[in-house]
């Protein structure tokens, strides 16, 4: 059987077909744009219509009467006017032409791309929220995640910033591991080189997920707003604490959110213990100290890695001494020992004769000892006790006697670590990049928040006593002879320092000079020893003989 040709229309005029169609689309977008107006006004109209209609249904029937005659009289009183007509149609179909108007469209759930990742971070966490035998499983494969979600946002690159997760009241909150599983993976899941904090609320059955925003590292040394006896540490997020101080960041002054260290007689944490990695910046935080100590008391260092770190404190007012031998050390430290016991007497004398304490014993004292280890390893090698021997008395009686400690080392010395040190520094800091584990052993407590793999030097974790894990950032504070600094801050350090005694700038000499004068120092001495006096020389001249 012979096949049939198609007919004409059929198989010679798919192109005018096409060509018919095209012109139908631009005639039809061509009187939309021209009947736009009227369209709007007409959607307007519409919806006016819809909500008078809504207000009359929602009005009693009581009053529905007197409703009718006010607008009755409104009528009369428009058809009276003159042009009253015109500008009553006027007014109408403005108030139709706004509220018709195309509006952008509010966003009232996630996108499609977000709904997928929720949707991936919801089927990662069943096999940890849910179990076989539970008959309204809120987590389960191929579940509703909007359940389970009750509250989320999202940064304009799609990643999640904040996450409210509801869990069932049978999951074991209570357990640190149970805790970091969940940590990691919505961790993993949302992102990493991030900072993570995770409030739980057991009570609620509710877990908090926020990614925190980084800290600022342009502060620089300066005079803090404190009160006497009171340490910035460094400064953290502004909704850790309920306090803020007044700080220079760059050419601008802001609010900033410090992590302030309480020292004196009535302190609970009176000694402080800082570890971390090389480069970390522990060397930095000890300067920091030392910096705002010595606006009201004394204060001693002794550099255990022999740098040359605290060049720039030597013959300053207020340094008694800067030491980075053994020697030296050795008998600093048992000055330091002897002059605690000394305090200590003193003040039960004063205290039990009715008197006020002397002058020389409310000047606080600070002894600053950076990378003990080292100095542990060198006097064992010699043949010497130990400096941590020496610290015991201060460590132990030192609050009393208005004398504070403050020790930094690094993770693989920290077996070197006494008993009366780790017993005596409730203060902890941990800086640079650390596992959780290691934060933990250090701080005492495990940190709620995920610490990313790289952060800046002076960046990390403190805790107070018993108080709660604080990220940390400690100012700028280099060393102002360190030519690999930057400038305003090794600026910022020199105009912080206290005069020397014997380089007091006359009156009519600028401040500019001075400065200028300490910037070109070149020489600085790796093994500084301030020259001591009194009690201390006598220390070092019987440490020298034995």
């Amino acid at each position: 059987m012979a096949r049939r040709p198609l007919p004409r229309i059929l198989s010679s005029g798919s192109a005018s077909i096409t060509r018919s169609r095209e012109i139908a689309r631009t005639a039809a977008d061509s009187a939309t744009d021209v009947l736009h107006p009227l369209i709007t006004i007409v959607r307007g109209l519409r919806l006016l219509a819809v909500s008078g209609r809504q207000k009359w249904v929602a009005t009693p029937k009581e009053r529905r009467g007197p409703k009718l005659f006010l607008a009755a009289a409104c009528l009369l009183a428009v058809a009276l006017v003159p042009y009253g007509p015109i500008l009553a149609l006027i007014t109408v179909m403005g108030a139709a032409a706004w509220k018709g108007r195309e509006r952008t469209p509010v966003k009232t759930g996630p996108d499609e791309a977000e709904s997928t990742r929720l949707r991936a971070l919801y089927e990662a966490l069943v096999p940890y929220f849910s179990v076989a035998d539970d008959p309204e499983p809120l987590f389960a494969h191929g579940g509703d995640w909007e359940k389970a979600f009750s509250g989320y946002a999202f940064d304009g690159d799609g990643r999640l910033t904040r996450l409210q997760v509801s869990y069932p009241a049978y999951f074991t909150d209570g357990e640190a591991a149970a805790r970091a599983r969940i940590e990691q993976l919505l961790h993993t899941k949302s992102g990493r080189g991030r900072e993570y904090h995770f409030a739980w609320d057991e009570e609620a059955n509710r877990l908090v997920m926020t990614v925190l925003g980084p800290l600022s590292t342009s502060v620089a040394a300066q005079r803090f707003v404190t009160a006497p006896g009171e340490t910035v540490l460094g400064f953290t997020d502004p909704d850790a604490v309920r306090r803020t101080v007044p700080v220079r960041d760059g050419d601008t002054t802001v609010d900033a959110a410090p992590v302030v260290w309480r020292t004196g007689n009535r302190s609970t944490e009176p000694h402080l213990l800082a570890v971390g990695q090389p480069g970390s910046g522990t060397t930095t935080l000890i300067r920091s100290v030392a910096l705002q100590a010595l606006q009201q008391g004394d204060v001693l260092v002794v550099d255990g890695s022999g740098t040359g770190e605290y060049g720039a404190l030597v013959g300053r007012t207020g340094v008694l001494a800067v030491e980075s031998g053994l020697g030296g050390a050795l008998a600093t430290l048992e000055w330091a020992a002897h002059e605690t016991e000394r305090r200590l007497i003193f003040a039960n004398r004063a205290r039990q004769g009715g008197h006020p304490l002397p002058e020389d014993i409310k000047r606080p004292l600070w002894i600053l000892l950076d990378r003990p280890g080292v100095l542990g390893h060198l006097a064992a090698a010699d043949g010497r006790p130990d400096p941590q021997e020496l610290l015991q008395v201060p460590l132990r009686h030192g609050r009393a006697a208005g004398v504070t400690v403050v020790l930094a080392d690094q993770f693989d010395a920290l077996e070197t670590l006494g008993e009366t040190v780790r017993t005596h520094t409730r203060a902890r800091v941990v800086l640079g990049p650390a596992s959780p584990e290691q934060i933990t052993a250090v701080l005492g407590a495990e940190p709620n928040i995920t610490p990313p793999a790289e952060v800046p030097a002076g960046r990390g974790y403190a805790r107070l006593g018993t108080g709660p894990v604080l990220r940390l950032q400690v100012p700028a504070t280099p060393d102002p002879y360190d030519e690999d600094a930057s400038e305003s801050h090794r600026q910022a350090v020199l105009d912080v320092l206290p005069e020397r005694p014997g380089d007091e700038r006359p009156d009519d000499a600028p401040a500019a000079v001075d400065a200028h004068d300490d910037r070109d120092t070149t020489e600085v001495p790796v093994a500084v020893e301030a020259v001591p006096t009194g009690q201390l020389a006598k220390a070092k001249a019987a440490i020298a003989e034995g």
